[in-house]
């Protein structure tokens, strides 16, 4: 498909969005688009199921709700672009760079992301069960609420990724329901509602550090449940994403 046949199926995508005459919604089923620059184009809900978009260039594009699944994204530049609610089950994004992009509400089952830049993007409440995310780049993700039951993490860096909430895989990434706070660990981190923090501070912490946090509502909770959350880590740690780059 060359940029001329692209650029009208686009043209007659955005006529179908603004319910003007002559407009079509997209449908680019299994379409080769390898390397297409589709930059800031709208393809908000078109259907990309199995389409080969290998490189392609989607910078700052719209992909609300598109339907991504079984597509082939290796090495695409998605950087900005606006994934929330997308589809990308059992989709190829490995190397794909999506640096800034929204992937809030998308589903990811069983994707593969190994090696993908996923710096500080929007992933909360994203499905991430099964995802093979080994290798990349979660630094300052915002991962609350998703869900990461199965996931392959092995040499993920999720340094600063917020972990509110979420619902971890069991190994690299650990939950905790009880009452009150979400809790969620790593091997170097215990994050309580919104605070995150070194696990070994927390047990430094004083009342005081505590009110800080959530007033006597949070003091109450710590006083409670402390030493039960201190036990619960130190009988089933964690293990550590980036030295364990060897595992499966």
């Amino acid at each position: 498909m060359d940029n001329k046949d692209i650029q009208e199926i686009l043209k007659k995508h955005q006529l179908y969005l603004n319910n003007d005459d002559g407009g079509q919604h997209a449908n680019l089923v299994c379409a080769d688009l390898r390397c297409a620059d589709l930059r800031c184009a709208n393809l908000r809900g078109v259907n990309l199921r199995g389409a080969n978009l290998r490189d392609a260039r989607l910078r700052d594009a719209n992909l609300v709700g598109a339907n991504l699944g079984d597509a082939s994204l290796v090495g695409a530049n998605l950087v900005g672009a606006d994934l929330s609610g997308a589809d990308l089950r059992c989709a190829d994004l490995s190397g794909a760079d999506l640096w800034g992009a929204n992937l809030g509400g998308a589903d990811f089952g069983g994707a593969y992301l190994s090696g993908a830049n996923l710096r500080g993007v929007n992933l909360g409440g994203a499905n991430l069960s099964g995802a093979r995310l080994r290798d990349a780049n979660l630094v300052d993700a915002d991962l609350r609420c998703a869900d990461l039951v199965g996931a392959n993490l092995v040499g993920a860096d999720l340094v600063g990724a917020d972990l509110w909430g979420v619902n971890g895989n069991l190994e690299y990434i650990k939950s905790i329901f009880i009452e009150t706070y979400p809790i969620t660990y790593t091997a170097d981190v215990l994050q309580i509602g919104c605070e995150q923090h070194p696990i070994g501070d927390w047990w430094g912490f004083g009342d005081a550090k505590i009110l800080e946090m959530d007033g006597k509502k949070a003091l109450d909770f710590w006083a409670k449940w402390k030493n039960q959350i201190k036990a619960m880590i130190e009988l089933s740690p964690a293990k550590p994403t980036l030295t364990n780059k060897n595992e499966e």
